[in-house]
C-alpha cells in the first residue's frame, strides 16, 4: 500500500530527527513525506534538510502562521499546504505530529489491518509517554479514539468524510463522520509509538475556549458537552478546565459559530454520544 504521510511542524527541533528516523527504519517504507515547516523559528529546518538530501521521498515545505502554538486550524492549515504538494497515487494518508517515534513495523501492521477489513477507514496505535524512565500510556488514549498526533486515513474514507476540518475539535468528528458513513475505526495496542512531548504542553493560554467551542460546533447539545467537559477535566486533573469549555460552549453559541456537520448529521452524533454514555452504566 502506498502511504503519504504528512507532518506539520512549529519549533521541533528537539524532535523531528527522531520522528524521521523512525519513519525511514519502517519494514514499509511511505512513498512520500512531507514536512511542513510552520513558522519555526529554531533549527527544525536544517535537521529535516539532513533528511531531504538523504532521502528523496521526504520534502520539506514553509508555511507562515502566527507564532502562538494552538490546537486546530493552525496545523491543519499546515497539513494541507503539504497535501496540495502530493498527487492522488495513495491509497493511505497520515497526518503524524512531529514528536513521535513509530515502532519499525508501524506502517506494515496498518497496512495488513486496511487490507483485511475493506471497511477499515482509520487506524493508529498507541501513545505512550515518559514518566518516572518508563514509558507509560498518555492517560488521553481510548481504545475507540485515534489520537490527533497520529492519523492514517484510507482514501475513499477520506474523501467521504470531507477530509479535515480547520478548527478545534478536527480529530474527534473525521471520527464521527467516519461511523457516520459506515466507515470502521481500529486502534492497535501492540503498536506502541513514544509521543515526546504531552499533547497541549506547548498551547497558548487563548486556545483554553476552543475545545468548548468545537463540541458546540458538532452538535453535542449542552447536556453532552457538560458530560464531556466533566470528563476531559478530570483526566487532565485541572476542574479550571471544566469552567473554560463550558465557557467557549456558550461564546460560541452567542457568536453563533458555524457548524462542523450538517443537522443530520448531528442528530448522528448526539445519538451516538449517548449510547457510548449509557453503555458506561451497562
Amino acid at each position: 500500500m502506498n502511504f503519504y504521510i504528512i507532518i506539520p511542524a512549529h519549533n521541533e527541533q528537539d524532535f523531528i530527527a527522531q520522528t524521521l528516523e523512525s519513519i525511514a527504519s519502517q519494514t514499509l517504507l511511505p512513498k512520500r513525506v512531507v514536512v511542513v515547516n510552520d513558522n519555526s523559528s529554531d533549527l527544525t529546518q536544517s535537521i529535516v534538510e539532513r533528511y531531504t538530501s538523504t532521502y528523496d521521498w521526504v520534502k520539506l515545505l514553509h508555511s507562515k502562521s502566527s507564532d502562538q502554538h494552538l490546537p486546530g486550524s493552525k496545523i491543519i492549515n499546515a497539513f494541507y499546504k503539504g497535501f496540495e504538494s502530493l498527487d492522488n497515487n495513495y491509497d493511505v494518508i497520515c497526518k503524524f505530529d512531529a514528536d513521535l517515534i513509530f515502532p519499525k513495523n508501524y506502517l506494515e501492521q496498518l497496512a495488513n489491518h486496511f487490507k483485511a477489513n475493506e471497511k477499515l477507514g482509520m487506524a493508529s496505535g498507541f501513545c505512550y509517554i515518559e514518566k518516572n524512565n518508563e514509558w507509560i500510556l498518555e492517560n488521553l488514549t481510548r481504545k475507540d479514539h485515534i489520537r490527533g498526533a497520529l492519523k492514517a486515513y484510507k482514501k475513499e474514507c477520506f474523501n467521504q468524510i470531507g477530509q479535515l476540518k480547520t478548527s478545534m475539535g478536527w480529530d474527534t468528528v473525521d471520527e464521527l463522520l467516519a461511523k457516520y458513513h459506515n466507515w470502521e475505526i481500529l486502534t492497535d495496542e501492540s503498536l506502541h509509538v513514544k509521543h515526546l512531548k504531552p499533547t497541549g504542553l506547548s498551547y497558548n493560554e487563548s486556545s483554553k475556549y476552543l475545545q468548548g467551542e468545537a463540541m458546540y460546533k458538532m452538535r453535542y447539545g449542552f447536556i453532552i458537552t457538560l458530560i464531556s467537559a466533566l470528563k476531559l477535566a478530570y483526566k487532565k486533573k485541572r476542574f479550571s478546565l471544566f469552567r473554560d469549555y463550558i465557557s467557549g460552549y456558550f461564546k460560541a453559541k452567542k457568536n453563533k459559530a458555524d457548524y462542523l456537520v450538517t443537522k443530520d448529521q448531528g442528530d448522528f452524533i448526539r445519538k451516538l454520544r449517548w449510547k457510548g454514555i449509557l453503555n458506561k452504566f451497562n
